[in-house]
């Protein structure tokens, strides 16, 4: 099958740009010294994380328990569900537990380490813990510092089937910089907040084997990666228009878009629609943080068959189901006539993906020149 013949809206995925980013980051976290467990919460598909996994240690991140499900049922094990755990979800965690899945949980809580303490003594089964350590970002996570780390870590150290993992951090306050020095200006505040923390840990007689960060912004920008064991970055692989902006990914390196159909001109009002809406590309409006051509409304409109911009075409607004696209200059309506196909790069990648249970695989490396369709690969969704 080819491009054009794909009904729209559909999610369309360049292997070769995704294969690119993934050997640009593997290469980059080897430089760092640790390891990369990829965060799989953007692409949430077995076969891209078969892609991301490939030399590096083996273990990916989830941000979902309908995730880790889904990802155990195709082959993976080694697991951390990077978002504090509810007690109300414990019995969800134990049945992957026995079923043979290495699944790490997080918690910033005492109340909530008594209750994995409580639940493992009756339910039998051992469950590994870290502590979330705040960086900086005041989302999530216990200060290096302060009293509640060692709260916590006497808890989960005492509790017979409690396994201490160690302690964990993101600074996504990465994204509300502006400059490579300012991301590797966190990144640093990243690094020591959680290395501070498990030093605490070990110097009071307490495990810590996994010390783990890392947003993409602060992986491609840090300075240093001393007393790290691993680093979670996600968004790398498949890049959007606000990584664009951020100088994390370039345009010719966003590996995901939603392929929409011209359904209707305005020629007055130098307007066109797709029928490519909120739903279809999310109301995200990451890129409105950049000035001049770095702000793309809801997405940067592209040529169907080489993913090329076409000029400074945009998605100004979006209504459910259409896109309202704009130019500064006069529209190009001959090239795109009504039924024409354009491909829209998203502001943000992850609320894009959510809408679609599948992506349709194109290889701009083809002879084609990326208009093939060589495979679909599925996607999980929900929680």
């Amino acid at each position: 099958m080819n491009i054009d013949q794909l009904s729209t809206p559909t999610l369309i995925l360049d292997k070769a740009r995704l294969s690119r980013n993934i050997e640009a980051m593997t290469a980059r976290v080897r430089d760092l010294g640790v390891e990369l467990r990829p965060h799989l919460k953007t692409s949430k598909s077995a076969d891209v994380a078969r892609l991301a996994v490939a030399g590096n240690a083996g273990g990916i991140t989830v941000a979902t328990l309908s995730e880790a499900e889904y990802f155990f049922d195709n082959g993976f094990k080694d697991m951390t569900y990077a978002a504090c755990i509810v007690p109300s979800k414990l019995e969800r965690v134990a049945a992957l537990v026995e079923r043979g899945a290495d699944l790490k949980l997080i918690t910033d809580n005492a109340d909530v380490a008594r209750a994995i303490q409580a639940f493992t003594d009756a339910q039998g089964t051992t469950l590994k813990v870290l502590v979330e350590i705040d960086c900086g970002e005041h989302r999530t996570g216990v200060l290096p510092e302060g009293p509640e780390l060692l709260e916590i870590a006497a808890i989960l150290d005492g509790a017979r089937s409690v396994s201490l993992e160690g302690v964990l951090t993101h600074a996504g306050h990465s994204y509300a910089c502006r400059t490579p020095e300012a991301m590797a200006d966190v990144a640093e505040d990243e690094r020591a907040a959680v290395v501070q923390a498990a030093d605490r840990l070990r110097d009071t007689g307490y495990p810590c084997p996994t010390v783990s960060a890392g947003s993409t912004p602060c992986v491609v920008h840090a300075r240093d990666a001393s007393g790290l064991t691993e680093v979670r970055p996600g968004v790398y692989m498949f890049g959007d228009m606000f990584h664009v902006g951020l100088g994390t990914r370039r345009v010719d390196e966003i590996a995901v878009s939603v392929l929409a159909s011209v359904i209707a001109h305005r020629k007055d009002d130098n307007q066109l629609y797709i029928d490519a809406g909120g739903l279809a590309l999310s109301k995200d409006r990451a890129t409105a943080a950049f000035e001049g051509a770095l702000d793309c409304g809801f997405g940067l409109v592209c040529d169907a068959h080489t993913a090329e911009p076409i000029n400074d075409l945009h998605i100004e607004s979006v209504h459910q189901e259409h896109g309202l696209v704009v130019s500064s200059d006069p529209l190009p309506f001959d090239r795109l006539p009504i039924g024409a196909k354009v491909r829209v790069f998203p502001n943000h990648v992850c609320m894009t993906a959510a809408a679609y249970d599948a992506y349709q695989v194109v290889d701009s490396d083809d002879d084609g020149g990326g208009t093939g369709i060589i495979d679909t690969w599925g996607r999980c969704n929900g929680w």
